[in-house]
């Protein structure tokens, strides 16, 4: 039985939250496979509540799926035990929550680095949450890690963070004038988490392909997009790990010949949170626009989305590095009301045309957006549900994207609400 990957198409933000809760129900397994507490998913239920999730995958608030952290993230667990707790005190049951014992812990130090570090980078900063995520992921390249299995062996624990605070200590004092941080301390702050935790913890690589054997269907979720990809994104302002469709086989430990669809999720217009090259970035009343009926404010971050136009050259890149199957176009609801929508079809980058992703972080820094514009329409979306039901030129609209991304496009959002998408193909 499949294994399904929803991967962001844009740069983060696309509603992929909304695509896993409307799967949700199909699906036994819901997986998270990268990032950290630096992104999160909306998700509104059927009743009305919403929720704002940062670690915890979106299947948790389906009865009967089984929600896990994969070896790919990289944990906070004072994080994620209040993420837990708050689901609980709202009457979500966390028991079917699994975590990898293989995943990594974030730690003070990576916290502290991460906000220092960028602190130091001045005007030429990244754009970081300041949570200690690339921090976090430098040391599981670097071999020095801490992992969610250590929190079992206090012994273990203790030995390895006496050896990495060795380091990071003489950094943090030497370097950038900063408290070191006190091993003892943090150990015993880390084994009262894992009193906590200790029941969630698991061997997933085992749970996830036993449960494909038997037949079940796992989705695996991945946090922010294809442009924040650390090889495929516009680097180095990206994230510090693999959000695109090929991540989700290393951060789950499902082999790539059980990948059956990569749906992916793209937004009818454009956006992006912290530093980096924005092509189609609005910076005028229709940013603003496209910002507040949008809704546009991080979910974990809180700070203001940068806004733009679509973007087709990112969304045939996305297509073909992803291997995208099928597409989730929401948001549409949200250009309700302009007299013609601009969609961005190449770059002109010194006068030169380019129809796809420039090759090197100049050109892309240079490139400005060629557009092509159709007609608006004036109509509310909310209460459609058939493709033949939307308005001729947002019909229009949405087979255009369809065509300039080379991706068929399954389902279209039309509001917030779990019931609020126009189903043109069954994704499951």
């Amino acid at each position: 039985m499949p294994a399904i990957v929803l991967v962001g198409a844009q740069w983060g933000d696309e509603g992929k939250g909304k695509a896993t809760d409307l799967l949700g129900d199909k699906v036994q397994w819901v997986v998270r496979y990268q990032g950290g507490n630096n992104a999160g998913h909306t998700v509104i239920t059927p009743d009305g509540e919403k929720y704002a999730l940062h670690l915890i995958p979106s299947g948790i608030l389906t009865p009967g799926a089984t929600s896990v952290i994969g070896n790919g993230v990289v944990v906070d667990p004072a994080v994620l035990i209040g993420e837990m707790d708050g689901l609980i005190e709202r009457g979500v049951d966390v028991s079917n929550l699994k975590i990898s014992a293989d995943a990594h812990l974030i730690m003070p130090h990576h916290r502290a680095l991460d906000k220092v570090t960028e602190r130091y980078l001045g005007k030429a900063r990244i754009g970081t949450t300041g949570r200690g995520i690339g921090p976090a992921y430098g040391d599981k390249l670097a071999r020095i890690g801490i992992r969610v299995a250590d929190l079992l062996d206090p012994g273990i624990l203790r030995r390895k963070l006496d050896t990495v605070l060795g380091e990071k200590n003489q950094i943090l004092v030497k370097v950038y004038n900063r408290k070191a941080i006190d091993p003892a301390a943090v150990a015993d702050e880390y084994l009262g988490y894992a009193e906590r935790l200790r029941p969630h913890i698991a061997d997933s690589r085992l749970l996830l392909n036993k449960a494909l054997e038997r037949g079940e269907t796992v989705l695996l979720e991945g946090s922010q997009g294809t442009l924040l990809d650390v090889d495929h994104g516009t680097y180095p302002f990206v994230t510090s790990s693999n959000p695109t469709a090929g991540g989700a086989c290393a951060g789950s430990g499902i082999g790539p010949t059980r990948i059956t669809k990569v749906i992916g999720i793209l937004k009818a217009y454009t956006t992006r949170v912290g530093s980096g090259p924005f092509p189609t970035e609005l910076l005028d009343e229709y940013g603003e626009r496209l910002r507040k009926v949008g809704g546009e404010v991080g979910v974990t971050t809180g700070r203001n989305r940068r806004t733009g136009w679509f973007d087709a050259v990112i969304a045939r890149y996305a297509t073909r590095v992803n291997g995208l199957t099928d597409i989730f176009l929401t948001k549409l609801d949200v250009l309700s009301g302009l007299d013609r929508v601009p969609i961005c079809v190449a770059y002109d980058v010194d006068g030169e045309r380019m129809d796809d992703m420039p090759m090197t972080q100049t050109d892309f820094h240079h490139a400005t957006p060629v557009y092509e514009y159709l007609d608006g329409w004036s109509e509310d979306l909310s209460d459609v549900r058939t493709f033949a039901d939307l308005p001729k030129n947002a019909q229009a609209y949405v087979t255009r994207l369809e065509e300039l991304s080379g991706t068929q496009v399954s389902v279209i959002g039309v509001g917030p609400g779990r019931e609020q998408n126009v189903v043109v193909r069954d994704l499951v």
